[in-house]
């Protein structure tokens, strides 16, 4: 039986990705599966339904048709309801934050894979769609911070002066935090980075930009790459020696978040009203709360003269090349689980397979989404 794969048009309101571009659908095809696709899939992120048609997609009138076609279906943000049992689902759903609606969705008896639980292993880079859209959010970031900033960010020599660059620190040197820092050199900004993983000052200080030097104590390293929920003691010392810093700066791009926790609180409203009238805070990690207390997701708040833009789904602001990367990663994930004769296999011994799998058989299955639950709501 051939492997037959859908794609969801999303429902989510603002999202304009898609899960399968079609380029990547050529990957899939290699692969020697037949493909469905809710008409209108690609339209927001600039695939007209003609580009799919031209590779040989078929069409499903609704995302019912899609899950009682498909075997594997992708999206970009997994519905809770609308599969059943022989569904495969794949895309993102933050199974860490959003613990009880993977029991939603395991009733469908669908299995469930979460792109946010797949291991931060070298075999699993191309399939890590986080640091794709993290690419892209760092990116977008410092263009909405230059955008609001009253001033340019390179240094000009011009007929009235000499212009100097606008000063912009970055705070966590993750994936986000690494491509702002890059972008922000780019445009010409004089830059700093700062993390709590002090491994990533040689990344930081590589990309052209200064590292700023706060002393805490013990580690912020956590597991898989991430950083790690520092304690308070920690945090406060950050905040005291971070206020002086922050006065120095005209855009501010804070990208802290831990996966399943509430981001953690870097700029205080006390060290967001000492900084100079026009500055700029951007904050990535304004979905999970954010990083400055001032946030408010979705908006734009002006405090003393400071914005605080909180901005929610910014790949989704990049629709085209947001989609373009995340469909290659999951045609790669799924790549993963089909043999050579084409045919597709849950390999649970696979830790690509084990980590990302959160629902199969009507059951939560993910040990880090079960603790986060009841033993009753489990079904265990």
């Amino acid at each position: 039986m051939a492997l037959i794969v859908g794609v969801l048009k999303e429902t989510a309101p603002g999202e304009r990705r898609v899960a399968l571009t079609p380029k990547a659908m050529d990957l899939l095809v290699k692969m020697g599966a037949e493909i469905w696709v809710e008409r209108g899939a690609g339209e927001a992120a600039g695939f007209p339904d003609g580009e799919y048609e031209a590779r040989g997609c078929k069409w499903a009138a609704s995302a019912q048709e899609v899950s009682q076609r498909a075997q594997v279906v992708f999206a970009v943000r997994v519905p809770l309801q609308g599969f059943h049992s022989s569904n495969i689902v794949v895309g993102f759903c933050d199974p860490l934050s959003e613990p009880r609606q993977m029991v939603t969705f395991a009733e469908t008896g669908a299995t469930l894979f979460s792109v946010e639980m797949v291991p931060r292993i070298t075999r699993a880079q191309s399939m890590d769609a986080l640091s794709s859209m993290a690419s892209i959010a760092g990116y977008k970031a410092v263009l909405l911070g230059a955008d609001a900033l009253p001033r340019m960010f390179p240094m000009m020599m011009t007929a009235a002066g000499t212009i100097p660059a606008a000063k912009a620190l970055v705070l966590g040197a993750g994936v986000a935090g690494l491509q702002a820092i890059a972008t922000a050199r780019r445009l010409g900004a004089v830059v700093m980075g700062y993390d709590v993983r002090a491994a990533v000052k040689e990344q930081i200080e590589s990309l052209g930009a200064k590292f700023l030097d706060i002393r805490i104590d013990g580690s912020g390293e956590g597991e898989g790459g991430y950083a790690k929920q520092l304690t308070e003691a920690q945090i406060q010392s950050q905040r005291d020696q971070m206020a002086a810093a922050l006065k120095q700066q005209d855009v501010v791009i804070t990208t802290a978040a831990v996966p399943g926790r509430r981001a953690p609180i870097l700029i205080t409203k006390a060290m967001a009203e000492a900084m100079a009238p026009g500055s700029v805070i951007v904050d990535i990690a304004a979905e999970r709360g954010g990083n400055c207390e001032l946030t408010r997701a979705g908006e734009t708040v002006v405090h003393n003269g400071v914005s605080i833009i909180g901005p929610v789904n910014i790949p989704s602001s990049v629709p085209y090349h947001a989609s373009l990367m995340y469909s290659r990663n999951l045609v790669t994930f799924l790549k993963n689980m089909v043999t050579k004769e084409g045919a597709l296999k849950l390999d649970t011994n696979d830790e690509i397979v084990r980590e990302s799998m959160v629902a199969h058989g009507g059951k939560v299955v993910h040990p880090r989404v079960q603790a986060l639950l009841s033993p009753a709501k489990v079904n265990a």
